[in-house]
């Protein structure tokens, strides 16, 4: 944090908070976890309504702004955007109270407004993206009034959308990273994770009129995945963490390949609603763009892991390391996986070969950066009891 922002601003830390007193701990302890949770489902909520809305493109084409799919995308950031505005009130409560919430509820507090609101990181972070949505939720609104209504991804208020949606998903990485030496806050971890792998994407859209030779959204997918599965492996500091946040990629990825369609042409069946003409069986594109490969990267990251407490390999090493094995392995794996999953699909052995290359300098910058976010989410709260 900013301690030398001027005052008022919102970013300087706030002062080191007194102990917590045992009349306190129970109700933060409680409060922490009903506020994480809810900011979590919110979030889910929201990656369902997109994976949802998207395939209703793909399958119906343009629609209304008032369907269903459009109110569980905004009445997840709507769910997210209330609960940390609870959290912030709850800890600006306990703070001029005397008795500030500990650092494991939603990490570093922040004054805001001068000190007005007492933030907890995460939960300024979730908010401030919920809050975002709704305004550019207006914005969209208001775009297609003039243009229409259309069924692409990269018009400037779908990309605003989709960068508050995730900034709303860091904030409650940010929450549960507080909580890590907690139980709940490390299952946490393991959910809000694949959510955020699934969605950071997805903004690179806005770069796809660029004459670039890769899909940007291919690029995205290597890069975030990559740094997300390795920041998660360091902060859970667990054995197999990382096999567990693949996995749990894996039971999402299946969760949306099989509803999204389903929910499609349900709701369209009942709206009356044709589907397109000439339509090709192709896999629905939110869950056919997750990695089905990172569960062999995470096995590989957890090997290397292993390794390097045996042989005492520096952290920015390790990072590095399994940064771009990590890369290496989501890029080799990507035009595999479309080839399998898309009857239509054709990706050349030359183009997999460029994407494999370009998978080892994405993963080692997100090796590069991994090592960063991770100390950054461990200086949140105290470090956790149990040792990697």
């Amino acid at each position: 944090m900013d301690a030398s922002a001027a005052p008022g601003a919102i970013g300087r830390a706030a002062p080191p908070p007194a102990a917590t007193t045992s009349r306190t701990a129970v109700p933060a302890s409680s409060a922490a976890q009903a506020g994480a949770w809810i900011v979590l489902l919110g979030t889910a909520i929201t990656t369902v309504g997109l994976s949802w809305d998207v395939q209703w493109h793909v399958e119906v084409g343009p629609d209304t702004f008032f369907t269903l799919s459009h109110l569980a995308l905004y009445s997840g950031s709507a769910l997210s955007g209330i609960a940390s505005l609870a959290m912030v009130l709850l800890a600006t409560s306990h703070q001029r109270a005397g008795h500030p919430l500990p650092r494991t509820v939603g990490g570093t507090p922040v004054r805001v407004f001068g000190g007005v609101f007492t933030a907890p990181l995460g939960y300024l972070v979730s908010g401030v993206g919920a809050a975002s949505f709704l305004v550019y939720g207006l914005l969209d609104l208001a775009w297609h009034s003039i243009y229409g209504f259309d069924a692409t991804l990269n018009t400037p208020s779908h990309v605003a959308l989709f960068l508050s949606i995730t900034l709303t998903m860091i904030g409650s990485f940010i929450v549960f990273a507080a909580a890590r030496d907690e139980r709940w806050g490390r299952a946490g971890l393991v959910l809000a994770i694949p959510i955020l792998i699934t969605f950071a994407p997805i903004p690179t859209n806005a770069l796809s009129n660029l004459p670039i030779p890769i899909d940007p959204t291919v690029l995205g997918i290597i890069l975030f995945s990559s740094m997300l599965l390795i920041i998660g492996r360091a902060t859970l500091r667990r054995p197999g963490g990382a096999v567990v946040i693949a996995s749990a990629l894996g039971a999402l990825q299946g969760f949306l390949w099989w509803f999204s369609p389903w929910a499609a042409e349900t709701y369209a069946r009942s709206s009356d609603l044709p589907l397109r003409d000439g339509l090709t069986p192709k896999p629905p594109e939110i869950p056919a763009a997750m990695p089905m490969f990172l569960i062999v990267a995470a096995v590989l990251v957890e090997t290397l892991f292993w390794l390097a407490r045996s042989r005492r390999l520096a952290p920015r090493n390790l990072m590095l390391l399994a940064g771009t094995v990590s890369g290496l392995i989501v890029a080799a794996g990507l035009p595999p996986q479309q080839n399998l999953t898309d009857p239509t699909s054709h990706i050349s052995g030359t183009q997999t070969l460029l994407i494999s290359f370009l998978g080892l300098p994405l993963g080692a910058l997100a090796g590069y950066l991994g090592l960063r976010f991770a100390t950054m989410l461990q200086a949140l709260a105290p470090a956790p009891k149990v040792a990697s």
